[in-house]
């Protein structure tokens, strides 16, 4: 039987675990700083535990991390990573550098189950879900190459996080703890598809983390076509649970619509997103959609862009367009795992 890895628990993981090992509760937190703060890769490493407590250890687990085997560098200075865990599924992650800041996108799935029509990842389905160290250890790994803390770490790279919703929780929490990366809640984000379950769950939890909801059209045809995966969550439904998101939490959730030529940035599709927000605490923010070569869809227009930010604007809901990064690159999820042979 093979050993769990240690890093996939969280605080109060290790708690519960070394407790049964006879170990006091302060041992969690001198093994979560050695994990993450300082990156060991062996038990051995972690001198201020006791000799007994480290073969201990040794014996019951191991210390996963992940093998990096591919990297694209944007000229804007955007970094794509392709990362092979344990046991060959492979994941990416986007490190994005900005003004003195370092955002890091994560996946939680290798492959995702959704569905969605302008995603690659979607075209190659679900291998399976990650645990808690498999997603840390992206943004630990994407630190380490950029030589630099990160400030934001956004659950929005492959697979839909609330079909993994216990793993990722544990992810977020040891991205937040200040003895392993110490990110500030209100700056560590998922990114869900829509499942309701999960935002009512995500309401309910005691961190201030933040909540984006890939929204992608307010017509409810539409969304079914572009989000098979999600045909089961009405937009009514969604609605409701973001109305009563921000009346338990009082964060506004940020509404993504990646904009499609002819598809969902049309008058009527900007009517229906504008009657949808209207009286709903939401930021909307518009994404230039990035190519995928294989998928026959394309982004709307620069001008059609800007237009539909005129119209939300006016109607007075806050709207953003979000900067395009690594468009030279393998930029959409999944594109990099498909252009490396093998994985």
């Amino acid at each position: 039987m093979s050993r769990p890895d240690i890093t996939a628990y969280d605080r109060a993981g290790l708690e519960h675990v070394l407790a049964e090992m006879g170990e006091p509760r302060y041992r969690a937190r001198q093994v979560l700083r050695w994990l993450w703060a300082r990156d060991a890769s062996s038990f051995e490493e972690m001198t201020d535990l006791p000799a007994a407590l480290r073969t201990a250890l040794a014996e019951r687990f191991v210390i996963g991390r992940p093998e990096l085997v591919a990297r694209e560098t944007s000229r804007d200075g955007t970094r794509k990573y392709l990362w092979r865990l344990a046991d060959g599924a492979a994941v990416e992650s986007v490190g994005i550098p900005s003004a003195g800041r370092l955002t890091v996108c994560f996946s939680t799935q290798a492959g995702c189950a959704m569905g969605c029509a302008f995603c690659a990842t979607g075209a190659s389905g679900l291998t399976r879900s990650l645990h808690a160290g498999e997603m840390a250890a992206q943004v630990a790994g994407v630190a380490r190459d950029f030589r630099t803390r990160v400030s934001n770490a956004v659950a929005m790279g492959q697979g839909e996080p609330f079909a993994n919703y216990d793993a990722t929780l544990s992810a977020l929490r040891i991205l937040n703890d200040r003895d392993a990366f110490g990110i500030g809640a209100r700056h560590i984000t998922v990114s869900t598809c829509g499942i309701i379950p999960g935002i009512e769950r995500f309401s309910s939890e005691p961190e201030q983390f933040t909540l984006a909801v890939s929204l992608h059209s307010a017509v409810q045809e539409t969304r079914d076509r572009l989000m098979p995966g999600v045909r089961r969550y009405p937009l009514r439904a969604l609605r409701a649970a973001l109305t009563e998101y921000f009346a338990r939490t009082g964060r506004r959730p940020t509404l993504e619509v990646a904009l499609i030529s002819g598809v969902n940035d049309t008058d009527e599709e900007i009517a229906a997103l504008i009657e949808f927000c209207s009286g709903l605490h939401a930021h909307v923010n518009l994404i230039p959609m990035n190519p995928v070569g294989e998928i026959a869809l394309a982004r709307s227009t620069d001008e059609r862009i800007r237009r539909a930010l005129k119209e939300l604007t006016a109607a007075g809901i806050e709207t953003s367009v979000r900067a395009e990064r690594g468009a030279d690159i393998s930029a959409a999820c999944g594109q990099l795992r498909q252009r490396v042979s093998g994985l």
